[in-house]
């Protein structure tokens, strides 16, 4: 029996899988029901990514206040950005 590795709960992935698989694929999906993966978007539009260097001790202020805010640092970040960029 060929097996092609096994599945999440370590059950062998043999070709009768395989093929069950590729039939309900060929039968199409409902996006809708479909389960999304990754990180969940922050808005409509494609998200970008900003490297940025800094120094020790924002870095650490930047993680004081995440923990103060029970926030992630990256909205921390995006925070003071818009604060700094985007004034009301």
């Amino acid at each position: 029996m060929t097996t092609y590795g096994t599945t999440s709960d370590g059950r062998p992935i043999t070709e009768a899988d395989v093929q069950a698989w590729a039939d309900e694929a060929e039968r199409g999906y409902d996006i809708g029901q479909l389960k999304r993966r990754g990180r969940p978007r922050l808005g409509p539009e494609i998200s970008l990514v900003l490297p940025v260097r800094i120094t020790a001790d924002l870095d650490a202020a930047l993680s004081d206040r995440a923990a103060e805010t029970d926030q992630s640092r990256s909205e921390v970040a995006r925070e003071a950005l818009r604060a700094y960029l985007l004034p009301a």
